[in-house]
């Protein structure tokens, strides 16, 4: 049988059409960047045949399921079901609306936007720009005040050099109920607007006062570096609390930023690690000695949705922070998070009472070598328990299996998971099997795993018959010979957009607009599935089985007619409908 796809004369059609209407932003948006680029500033892309494929930045898998067509000037995985052309991919990956998205896109292009009229401005635009404002406004502060000079020095004393305060945009908010509040009024926002953006708090008599008074500004930035919330460290004062930060608003979630990510982005996937530290300050001095691929967790403990950022860069993590092997808390749950999701996990080992940003102040050749000391994290587990603990003694030994065995029973991959276990019993002086059984035992806790990954990675569900009506048409792409098995009858069995698609292909017609995202999503997954064999018979079942399924579908619905006429004692409806049942049992067998 001659095979030869159809899909690429179908695509040629659609893309005269698009050029023909270039006549918008999004079309030259579209016309001068390309996806493979986009896509590639974002993740690691692989040449595969005439499309590129990669792990999915947007779920959790071990073989790659995400490919970039760029015929096509389209993205799909086929794990979770996520696609389209480079706006969504920009909006999925960055979290953001489509205007959000056009203005990023734009910026990338070098295409002007026009200034949308003031009053049709989103919420999210207003609080953009609400961020924004305040971010100069805190920065002239630690510039241009006497108290703002004092905390410059101060911070200069720390080891930040002047080209990283402007940088990293470091402010200074005076110690005033209303200062920035009243100026951002005089620039046309509302007190409420300035609530919402995290910037005030609104008291139990029903006025405002600035949530950031006295305090070391830090703005904090989205991945477009794009101010979007603040961290406010306490100048001077030892009855409040050392850090505050903006709490959660349309633009700023704390569980889903990373500080310094928007600057580190492209050295992690340069350097393929990313270094993991706890504050600003040691972001700043780290990128301050060329140690750029480093991100702060800003006070929290690792949530699954900034493991699943990073992973978009790199596998590799280097933690450099105080690690309680026994304690229960949230950043050992984050760890032991990010082992699960399989990190490679390494632990930067610092001097007793020092964080990264003392040691690079004292000498960065000091903190690169010990980054070249990393411990694996596994490594790090072992020596740290064992040197606690007397391997010796029964008891010993149970302290030290505890600690141990939710470790190894994290390790994804069961080949060194093995070489831990056979390491943990030649260190207890017990059997290997003894190791094993004890394993078994352990149940992790489901706050190791995070509730909010189960949700994240609950992939979409197709129903039979979807499944059925794409691999017909991927066998049909495949073999354009395939379209005349299937007859005017046949149609009936299909659904709606289906069946005008096949209508539109037996008839050598364009496909509509409305179903080409849609097509060019199946065009592609019939690139890149490999070559099948028996097409014809495949073809055969495939179709057999979807006609079975939408007569017993029509059965059904018969059935529950034929109950419902003998409620009614309407027997002449009755006989009719049991001669329809009988009719369409005939054809399913």
């Amino acid at each position: 049988m001659i095979k030869r796809s159809i899909s690429d004369n179908i695509i040629s059609d659609l893309e005269d059409f698009a050029i023909s209407v270039l006549n918008s932003p999004i079309d030259e948006i579209k016309n001068r960047l390309n996806i493979v680029e986009v896509i590639g500033s974002y993740i690691k892309l692989k040449k595969a045949g005439a499309n590129f494929r990669a792990l999915c930045p947007f779920h959790s898998e071990k073989n790659p399921s995400f490919f970039v067509s760029p015929t096509r000037q389209i993205w799909h995985c086929f794990g979770c079901q996520k696609g389209g052309d480079i706006f969504a991919f920009i909006k999925e990956i960055e979290g953001v609306e489509f205007g959000d998205a056009l203005r990023i896109l734009a910026q990338r292009a070098g295409v002007e936007l026009k200034k949308p009229d003031p009053r049709l401005k989103t919420e999210r635009q207003r609080l953009y720009e609400i961020c924004e404002l305040s971010t100069r406004f805190f920065e002239r502060q630690l510039t241009g005040s006497s108290k703002g000079q004092e905390v410059k020095e101060y911070l200069l004393g720390r080891g930040i050099k002047e080209e990283s305060l402007t940088k990293w945009r470091l402010g200074w908010s005076p110690e005033v109920w209303r200062g920035l509040s009243d100026f951002l009024v005089s620039k046309g926002y509302k007190r409420e607007e300035i609530e919402k953006a995290g910037l005030s708090i609104r008291g139990e008599k029903g006025s405002y006062y600035d949530r950031f008074r006295g305090r070391i500004i830090f703005p904090i930035f989205d991945l477009n570096s794009q101010v979007i919330g603040f961290g406010g460290r306490i100048f001077k004062k030892e009855d409040v609390a050392k850090y505050i930060n903006t709490p959660n608003t349309l633009l700023y979630d704390k569980g889903k930023v990373l500080y310094g990510l928007d600057r580190a982005k492209v050295e992690i996937r340069k350097k393929d690690f990313c270094m993991l530290v706890e504050g600003y300050t040691d972001v700043i001095l780290a990128h301050q000695a060329e140690m750029e691929n480093t991100v702060a967790t800003s006070g929290t403990a690792l949530t699954p949705f900034q493991l699943i950022f990073l992973k978009r860069y790199s596998d590799n993590l280097f933690l450099g922070f105080d690690m309680d092997i026994a304690g229960d808390t949230a950043t050992k749950r984050g760890i032991d998070l990010a082992q699960v999701k399989g990190f490679n996990l390494k632990v930067i080992l610092l001097p007793e009472g020092k964080d990264p940003a003392d040691v690079i102040s004292e000498n960065p050749e000091d903190f690169t070598k010990l980054i070249d000391n990393a411990r694996s994290i596994l490594d790090f587990y072992f020596e740290t328990t064992l040197s606690k603990k007397n391997s010796k003694t029964p008891e010993g030994k149970r302290e030290i299996s505890k600690v141990l065995l939710p470790v190894i029973k994290r390790i994804p991959n069961k080949i060194e998971q093995s070489f831990w276990i056979q390491k943990l019993a030649k260190q207890l002086e017990v059997g290997e099997g003894a190791v094993r059984e004890e394993l078994k035992k352990v149940k992790l806790e489901e706050e190791a795993f995070g509730l909010e990954v189960q949700e994240l990675e609950t992939l979409p569900q197709k129903s039979r018959k979807e499944l059925l009506e794409e691999r017909l048409l991927i066998l049909i792409m495949k073999s354009q010979l395939l379209i005349n098995s299937i007859s005017k009858e046949n149609l009936e069995f299909f659904s709606a957009n289906v069946s005008q698609i096949i209508s539109c292909l037996k008839k050598k017609e364009k496909i509509p607009l409305s179903l080409s995202d849609f097509f060019n999503y199946l065009s592609l997954k019939a690139e890149v599935e490999p070559e099948i064999e028996e097409m014809e018979e495949e073809f055969t079942n495939c179709l057999k089985e979807l006609k079975s399924l939408e007569i017993k579908k029509k059965l059904n619905n018969i059935s529950q007619n034929i109950k419902e006429a003998e409620g009614n004692k309407d027997m002449k409806k009755c006989e009719k409908l049991i001669e329809e049942f009988n009719y369409w049992t005939r054809q399913i067998l």
